[in-house]
């Protein structure tokens, strides 16, 4: 199932349908509305009643917190008090001086799961052309979750995210992700510097892709996969 709550996209509509489409190069501000990512994540104490029937004294267990969304005020999770949350808002605000300075362009950004993990998807200005006829395009996704399901992870890729799917594909290639725990706090000039490090992983994903296209197939080994593939 794609779980897409809400989101906005730039360029070829997603499968499912969904989204509002946006035209290239918006503003950030545009971007927050459009894929329902103007709210934030509040927090409250973890309460309970003690007593039979539910009528009796309220208590407070102080390792615990809820959050929930400021909107809908639906709650999201229960975590840990030394959970740091990241807002869907700061996941496009990562974006902004790459978009304005740095020839990014936002291309994906919503709210899957009712609001417990958000993403947003840039293009990097980086693709190649496979055989003449395939265009790859490189992206930059931030993702995370406020569930502690996932870390906020940034990654380069070079699937378009439009859905929970999609993010699981790209996420499941992260061998050169950077990864904040929510037990740290997140900062995004830090993440990055470090993916300056890694924005290399680039040009080794087309090498390795080229080397696929140049590689020929004969017929029975493509019915003999597909079979395997179709039996399974």
């Amino acid at each position: 199932m794609h779980l897409v709550e809400t989101m906005a996209y730039a360029g070829e509509k997603p499968w499912h349908g969904l989204g509002n489409k946006l035209a290239p190069q918006q503003p950030i501000e545009v971007w927050k509305k459009n894929a329902g990512m103007d709210w934030q994540i509040e927090q409250s104490e973890v309460r309970y009643i003690s007593g039979s029937n539910n009528v009796g004294v309220i208590n407070a267990f102080p390792e615990q917190k809820v959050l929930y969304r400021s909107d809908t005020k639906a709650p999201l999770a229960v975590v840990s008090k030394r959970f740091h949350v990241v807002q869907p808002g700061e996941i496009l605000e990562f974006y902004r001086d790459l978009t304005a300075c740095n020839g990014f362009e936002l291309e994906t950004a919503g709210v899957l799961r009712e609001g417990r993990k958000f993403w947003a998807l840039a293009k990097t200005g980086q693709s190649t052309t496979l055989k003449g006829r395939d265009r790859v395009d490189g992206y930059l996704l931030l993702a995370t979750a406020c569930d502690g399901t996932l870390a906020t992870t940034a990654q380069f890729t070079s699937v378009r995210v439009v859905c929970n799917n999609t993010l699981q594909i790209a996420l499941g290639n992260a061998s050169s992700a950077i990864k904040v725990p929510h037990r740290s706090q997140f900062d995004a000039e830090a993440v990055k510097r470090q993916l300056g490090i890694t924005v290399s992983s680039w040009d080794g994903f087309v090498v390795r892709m080229k080397a696929l296209v140049d590689r020929p197939v004969d017929p029975d080994s493509v019915e003999g996969l597909l079979r395997r593939v179709l039996t399974y």
